[in-house]
């Protein structure tokens, strides 16, 4: 027989689970809110009510929703370094998991750097082109080194005692 999960485990697994619907659904409202200019207003009624956020982290998807387009050329500016001719190769889709990607390196130090970039990969695998997973780590893997300098410096010097 396996082990039974505590209430303490439970609970921590279904946090997860809505904090990846919530920024799920950002990153959707954030491609909208991109590509039609609509009011960040219309768009958290229209998900609050239409696209089901509040069976998540509805807390966290507001938090996406009005602090990533307040910060947006300060978050572009951040991952821009590593990516080569950013106009030309990197799609809405793309440019938003990098500022979702960003934010949380600088805003939610909670969140392990590698959940970060995790998260992003499998927002690009279920929402990106072929291989913008590829892109997306590519950027997020030296981006974080720069924005977490603290915690990927220590994984590499345990990873290097193993």
């Amino acid at each position: 027989m396996g082990r039974k999960n505590s209430p303490d485990e439970i609970q921590h697994a279904q946090a997860i689970k809505k904090r990846k619907h919530a920024r799920d659904k950002a990153l959707q409202a954030l491609y909208q809110w991109q590509l039609s200019g609509e009011d960040l207003d219309w768009i958290r009624d229209f998900y609050v009510k239409e696209q089901g956020v509040a069976s998540g982290d509805e807390a966290y998807f507001l938090e996406l929703l009005y602090k990533i387009p307040s910060q947006v050329s300060l978050l572009d500016e951040q991952f821009k370094q590593y990516v080569s001719k950013f106009e030309d190769h990197v799609d809405p889709i793309e440019v938003n998991i990098l500022r979702i990607a960003t934010y949380e390196f600088q805003n939610h130090l909670e969140i392990p750097f590698k959940v970060v970039i995790n998260e992003a990969v499998k927002l690009a695998k279920t929402y990106g082109a072929d291989d913008s997973h590829k892109f997306i780590n590519g950027v997020l893997d030296p981006l974080s080194k720069q924005l977490r300098e603290l915690e990927t410096n220590s994984m590499a010097s345990s990873d290097s005692a193993n």
